[in-house]
């Protein structure tokens, strides 16, 4: 692998590690896998390091590519801003602004950096541990594009909602279609697993959930089976609505094998609200990560002995941040292991 543009997306190591995959299947686990959201961009100080000076994008070409390269993939013209995230210099303000994007979006040619850097990934991790793919779900891409970025109220984007609700749903269908052909170009290259963030469901009361967000996360996990079913594949998909509590049942029969779910669920409540058809991760506190490693571990047994160790897999509620210590992670993923496989023997 001298040469890295050469690796193609075939022959790929022999995964050793199917804890994770197994979990999302509901199927029995020797101990509950774990993995964090945000992982080395937002902690770790030697990517931090690395990213310094460089502009996002020339280092953000790899797997960890979402919402803001999807829209950029649709011509709008996205700046990341250092401490505000994705930034939108002509967010959309009219229904009239729709023209300007760009109505078929030719996944492999927009994106194809990023199919790449998942090849190499998958390669470079030898079968240790599955590959996630994943991508911001259609209203939080709307969100952003028409806020301009980052918001507390999301009023802009849900004065659509209410002003204009066929637009609406013309950009959310837009979005979903993008969306399906990048998650589908990320498991031929690659990607063993999928996950949907809908990070601003949250802002959305029950009702504009069923109408703008919902609908739409049925059609992603629904078109992307389906075109895998016909190629014989079966790549596990998660969805994360964060702070959408009032859709967990609608959720969890919405073709996902998995809910995740943020830290303000309690765990035994989501497991009788899903009503066991759907696997579960997270859901710890990020915060809980500025708690001493023994208090942590405490956290984490209460967290497990909640959820079960079946059909499950352990996450925070939400990213990391930034300031967090890494050796608390992994005193997180410690304990984890720890009392997940001493629960087993019980």
């Amino acid at each position: 692998m001298e040469n890295d543009d050469l690796i193609l997306p075939k022959d790929f190591p022999k995964l050793k590690n199917d804890t994770f995959l197994c979990a999302c299947h509901g199927q029995e686990t020797n101990h509950v896998p774990v993995w964090c959201m945000r992982q080395a961009g937002r902690y770790l100080p030697e990517f931090r390091e690395f990213r310094a000076g460089k502009d996002f994008f020339e280092t953000c070409r790899s797997p960890a590519a979402c919402c803001e390269l999807t829209l950029q993939a649709m011509g709008m013209d996205v700046q990341m801003v250092a401490g505000k995230g994705p930034t939108f210099p002509e967010p959309l303000k009219e229904p009239e602004d729709l023209l300007l994007l760009q109505p078929k979006v030719d996944v492999n040619k927009e994106l194809g950096y990023v199919f790449k850097a998942i090849t190499l990934t998958r390669h470079k991790l030898d079968g240790k541990v599955p590959l996630i793919g994943f991508t911001g779900a259609p209203w939080t891409l709307m969100a952003y594009m028409i806020e301009g970025g980052g918001s507390t109220t999301h009023s802009k984007a849900k004065r659509w909602l209410y002003r204009h609700p066929e637009a609406s749903h013309k950009l959310l269908k837009m979005l979903t279609d993008v969306i399906v052909e990048y998650l589908l170009g990320q498991v031929a290259a690659g990607a063993q697993a999928l996950q949907v963030f809908e990070s601003h469901a949250g802002c959305l009361g029950p009702v504009e959930f069923q109408e703008f967000s919902l609908p739409y996360l049925r059609d992603i996990a629904r078109k992307v089976k389906d075109q895998l079913k016909e190629s014989g594949q079966d790549v596990p998909m998660i969805v994360f609505a964060k702070d959408g509590h009032y859709g967990l049942e609608d959720l969890s029969q919405s073709h996902y094998e998995v809910v995740g779910l943020d830290w303000t669920i309690d765990p035994r409540s989501a497991r009788e609200r899903t009503g066991g058809k759907v696997s579960l991760q997270g859901n710890m506190d990020p915060c809980a990560l500025y708690a001493p490693k023994e208090r942590i571990s405490e956290i984490v047994k209460k967290m497990l002995e909640g959820f079960g160790t079946r059909g499950y897999i352990a996450n925070l509620g939400h990213g990391l941040y930034p300031d967090m210590d890494p050796e608390n992670v992994g005193a997180f993923v410690e304990a984890v292991h720890t009392h997940s496989r001493h629960l087993n023997l019980k």
